[in-house]
């Protein structure tokens, strides 16, 4: 399965803290939105099994970030999308940054090992 999303926030913007109470932030929750809508229009089933994820960003500007903060909020909207059921699937993860593009966007690629 391949899927083309937006640019997830950094683990540093994904969560918030509100009292004693941590949240997942507005920019969280919005492309959390957004990552379900696309998923829901491609109509995607879950995967089941032992998963293999190869993920390349496109960060919107050329600013410093570290290309691992974007896995939580990949991750934790891809499973609530329906893409498989519980990320602990994932046996095998990569990541590749590539050059910036307007906008930014991810592409996934995901398959059964």
């Amino acid at each position: 399965m391949e899927l083309e999303l937006p640019y997830p926030p950094s683990i540093n913007h994904y969560w918030r803290r509100v009292g004693p109470r941590t949240l997942i932030s507005r920019e969280g929750r919005r492309f959390r939105e957004r990552v379900l809508a696309i998923l829901a229009a491609m109509r995607i089933r879950p995967l089941i099994g032992r998963l293999a994820v190869e993920v390349e960003v496109f960060p919107p500007d050329n600013r410093r970030r570290d290309v691992d903060n974007v896995f939580k909020a990949l991750l934790d909207a891809m499973q609530h999308g329906g893409a498989y059921e519980d990320d602990s699937q994932i046996v095998r993860l990569s990541i590749e940054k590539r050059k910036p593009v307007e906008g930014g966007k991810t592409i996934v690629r995901i398959e059964r090992v």
